[in-house]
């Protein structure tokens, strides 16, 4: 039997999220993406919650929580609902910090998961898209090559979150062409390294409260040991899978806020002496935006129970998160036509979400659960 059902820890962890998200993120919404900078207090707000450092092992100083993608899932449409751009910066973190956990070594658990067990937000990030208009994630152009003692890695990577600031950039790039998802690897590159480079920041029609870089790697050499080297086979295909039902989640809150945000205008707009929600055109689009923000909800949440599971999810995950894309820029795009005029000027934030929503279309690999 299929259920649904939270478990009581997961309801508190999601109304401790709802709370600093209505109380704290979204007050501070407008401002950043007007200015492109998260205040650094809201950032460290955000980290005290242990969104990262909760599920370190204890061993590796945090907090030893177990990790499910069901409770990352629930984490980011909630942050997201708050505000994308602010969401990502905070949870930008878990890109490196969690394919570490389940895939690195001691060595490298130790190395790099002391700094996001920290009481301070430590930056660390993921280059995971390529700018080329047919990127596909099983067949990676960004390529490592062995040279006996270590890699060379050579490739161009863009959206990459909060590059700049991270000591640490976690690189994919195909090690074997001929195995799709299964010939990529995970490779540790220190921010410095010779070859790396990080253009300026990047300037977005969306997102533009968070910082984003493109990575450039020409003959970049690592060691071995920066490749990611666990008990655990390095599985792509489910680090992919993740990354997805993050992006999927993340559009029900932006589609949740434009909704709710549009059906309260709705209710308290009036037109020759009703409230517009009494129309019969306004309420059946209110009724369809919020039957997809469900429908959405459910095709994440059935990814990421598979992921729970121990599945790749890669089919659930890649029909939830293109679902999701389409399902977000509808609902915003209606909540924008229901406001009529105040939906198109920054005196109301739908089109901010809209402009964020439309993000889900084009980028992948800013998120994980």
């Amino acid at each position: 039997m299929i259920s649904f059902e939270l478990t009581e820890e997961q309801r508190m962890i999601r109304d401790t999220v709802v709370a600093f998200a209505t109380a704290e993120i979204r007050p501070a919404a407008r401002l950043a993406d007007e200015t492109g900078a998260i205040p650094d207090s809201l950032i460290e707000q955000a980290w005290e919650l242990g969104l990262v450092r909760g599920a370190i092992p204890e061993d590796y100083g945090g907090y030893g929580d177990t990790r499910s993608a069901v409770t990352g899932a629930i984490v980011a449409e909630e942050l997201a609902f708050g505000d994308l751009s602010i969401a990502t910066h905070v949870l930008t973190p878990r890109l490196l910090a969690f394919p570490v956990l389940e895939f690195g070594n001691n060595e490298q658990r130790i190395r790099i998961l002391k700094d996001f067990a920290s009481d301070k937000f430590v930056a660390g990030t993921a280059a995971f898209l390529e700018p080329r208009f047919d990127f596909d994630a099983s067949a990676l152009a960004t390529a490592a090559v062995s040279d006996g003692t270590g890699y060379l890695l050579n490739g161009v990577k863009c959206c990459v979150p909060l590059a700049e600031d991270s000591a640490n950039i976690l690189i994919f790039a195909t090690t074997n062409r001929d195995l799709e998802f299964g010939g990529v690897d995970g490779f540790i590159v220190p921010r410095g390294a010779p070859g790396l480079t990080i253009s300026g920041r990047e300037q977005n029609m969306g997102l533009k409260g968070l910082a984003t870089f493109e990575v450039k790697l020409e003959n970049c050499r690592v060691d071995k040991d920066s490749r990611l080297s666990g008990d655990n086979q390095f599985n792509f295909t489910r680090i992919v899978s993740q990354g997805r039902v993050a992006m999927a989640a993340m559009a029900v809150g932006v589609a949740r806020a434009a909704y709710e945000y549009a059906r309260d205008y709705a209710k308290e707009r009036k037109a020759f002496g009703v409230p517009i929600a009494t129309k019969q055109a306004i309420a059946f689009m209110l009724a369809e935006m919020a039957t997809e923000i469900d429908a959405t909800r459910l095709l994440a949440w059935e990814a990421a129970a598979c992921l729970d599971h121990g599945e790749d999810a890669l089919i659930e995950s890649s029909q939830a998160r293109n679902y999701a894309a389409q399902s977000a820029l509808m609902v915003t795009d209606n909540a924008v036509q229901i406001l009529g005029g105040h939906g198109y000027i920054r005196e109301h934030p739908v089109e901010l979400f809209l402009r964020n929503a439309r993000s889900f279309a084009v980028i992948e690999g800013v998120a994980t659960v």
